[in-house]
């Protein structure tokens, strides 16, 4: 009996998708819908529009040397005097 029971999960869970299986569906789909050139437009208006957004903070990265390492524990975040 026990194993009848597991089959049946097994067969439940092999019928459901993954999060990310359903994401690869979906891009594959758009990719047959509108093709690869969809995909260079809107990646090129991304990075523009990334570009406008934060061009003053990838200036600062780039003045520091690339992109700012995580603080550790020990070093105190945010305004000074605040806690």
């Amino acid at each position: 009996m026990g194993s009848r029971i597991a089959e049946k999960n097994q067969c439940k869970v092999s019928s459901e998708i993954t999060v990310r299986q359903a994401g690869q569906r979906g891009g594959h789909a758009t990719l047959e819908r509108h093709g690869v050139g969809f995909f260079r437009k809107i990646g090129t208006r991304g990075g523009r529009r990334t570009k406008q957004l934060y061009a003053q903070l990838l200036r600062e990265f780039g003045k520091k040397g690339g992109r700012p390492r995580r603080p550790t524990l020990d070093e105190t975040v945010g305004e000074r005097g605040q806690q």
